[in-house]
């Protein structure tokens, strides 16, 4: 079966350098400025890229532009680059996950690893002010890549006045227009609002006000079991807050396979965060000191209230695209806002281009990046190859929950015989050294071929040790392909190994 599996891997990599000489061969792997000080002007030259937003997906797509000799402009409102994503999303939500979590060994875990102390207090203003040092150098940084690599920056609200105009009203005040012969539309999304509901960033939030919260709530209710709202509770609940979840669906985070969901429940139930499922908010008061919200079983039935010091909505995203001027040059959406575009990432109309959270596919910053060195690999001759069923998923609570490929009721839906291997953390030993073994380990194989088809990590840096697994699904690997490999003592990767030995044949500690 290994050398069968290294056979498979050698075709990959024959097809994959074919498509590189042959660009009509990629279908087959397709799934699914001016003012700013220290930048060179664009003014009405003529760029060979501009890309509209300076997100993950934008400004990765500008730098690699820039890295294939294309003259480049990168036009971000913002006024600080990185998008959502650095500024008030993924970097800054890591940044209290990790605080908090901190905050919660303190009280909880210390002592049983000798570590005592007569008190610890939380310092809010500390906390929030090395979350946003931690974004400050970030965004910084990005800046100086653009320097290095001379990607034009302009600071404005940027709308499309002709296929190859651009049109910005600039941070200060001015207007410019930005011309390029290719123009990408990485603007990402925005938060999705509830019918209802005004968000003020004060008693009600979104993901950007439960960021930046002033003091610790006493009661707060999530509105959505997503990655975000689970994150976010998280935070608040280490600090002292009292979470209850409220979703719709009759299950969190719906997008997880339905094991490992049942079981990260448990835990963040464990936690004491409250879950009320196939529950709807009807009504929303906030006209007194805190907010009540009016709930009803989302078949109907009976309605409640419920009390909170701070709402935070988070009920998904929305993809940005309006007051871009899209129609304007005859961009097609959908009827959620989206572009379609086909495997080289254009739109409709030619030499537009759209990426990252604009798109069908994962509302995710790392799938935006892949999706922006892609497009620009295309605008400039060369192939480009994102293939959605191999991006990996992470959930950062603790334990943090992380997959990649199939789910088992997906696999059960496509009709395939298969296999499947599980190992629990309690019986690694890394986890039972350090004391925090909560979790589990699942791999799908096709039980033919022993191709592995799924994997779901439920453990302590699980966001880590998915990548295994991301690059095992890339080469078509079989479980023993990982089973046979050298993992290092002690480690919690070897839950992984162990969890392809379950597949493949038997594991060895359990």
């Amino acid at each position: 079966m290994a050398m069968a599996s290294f056979a498979r891997r050698k075709a990959y990599l024959l097809a994959r350098n074919f498509s590189n000489s042959n660009p009509d061969a990629l279908r087959y792997s397709f799934s699914l400025t001016s003012f700013s000080r220290g930048f060179a002007s664009s003014g009405s030259e003529e760029n060979d890229v501009v890309v509209i937003g300076g997100g993950p997906g934008g400004y990765v797509a500008a730098i690699k532009a820039a890295q294939l000799g294309l003259k480049t402009t990168c036009i971000e409102k913002r006024g600080t680059l990185g998008g959502t994503c650095l500024n008030v999303g993924c970097i800054p939500s890591k940044a209290l996950l990790h605080s908090s979590h901190m905050f919660h060994e303190a009280q909880h875990s210390f002592a049983s690893h000798g570590v005592k102390f007569s008190s610890v207090e939380v310092d809010l203003p500390a906390m929030m002010a090395q979350k946003d040092k931690a974004v400050a150098n970030l965004t910084r940084g990005i800046e100086g890549l653009f320097k290095k690599n001379k990607v034009n920056y302009v600071k404005g609200y940027g709308k499309f006045i002709s296929p190859s105009e651009v049109s910005v009203d600039t941070n200060e005040g001015g207007n410019t227009v930005v011309k390029g012969k290719n123009i990408i539309i990485a603007t990402g999304s925005d938060v999705k609002s509830l019918p209802g509901i005004t968000i003020d960033e004060k008693k009600i939030v979104s993901s950007t006000g439960a960021l930046a919260l002033s003091e610790i709530p006493k009661k707060l209710v999530v509105i959505g079991a997503g990655y975000i709202g689970l994150e976010m509770g998280s935070v608040w609940g280490r600090l002292g807050s009292e979470v209850t979840v409220v979703e719709f669906a009759p299950d969190i985070v719906p997008s997880m396979d339905g094991e490992i969901r049942k079981q990260f429940q448990r835990t963040l139930e464990k936690q004491k965060m409250k879950f009320m499922l196939k529950t709807k908010v009807v009504g929303v008061d906030s006209s007194g000191d805190g907010v009540k919200l009016t709930l009803e079983p989302a078949s109907g039935g009976d309605q409640t209230t419920l009390e909170a010091d701070v709402v935070l909505v988070s009920a998904g995203r929305t993809p940005f695209t309006a007051g871009l001027g899209l129609d304007k040059i005859g961009v097609e959406t959908d009827k959620v806002g989206r572009i379609p575009v086909n495997e080289r990432f254009a739109t409709n109309v030619s030499g537009v281009y759209a990426i990252g959270d604009v798109i069908p596919g994962p509302m995710l910053a790392h799938k935006a990046e892949e999706d922006g060195v892609a497009c620009v690999e295309f605008i400039a001759g060369k192939q480009g190859h994102v293939d959605y069923d191999k991006v990996p998923g992470v959930v950062y609570t603790h334990p943090e929950v992380a997959s990649v490929g199939k789910t088992e009721e997906q696999v059960k839906a496509l009709g395939v015989d298969y296999r499947v291997g599980k190992f629990p953390f309690v019986a690694n030993s890394r986890a039972k050294a350090i004391d925090d073994a909560e979790g589990i380990v699942k791999i799908l194989a096709e039980k033919e071929t022993d191709k592995i088809l799924g994997v779901h990590i439920m453990a302590p840096n699980a966001g880590e040790l998915i990548h295994e697994a991301v690059l095992a699904l890339t080469y078509d690997a079989a479980s023993e392909d990982i089973a046979r490999v050298c993992h290092a003592h002690p480690t919690m990767s070897e839950a992984l190994k162990e969890a392809a030995m379950a597949t493949h044949d038997k594991p060895i500690h359990i």
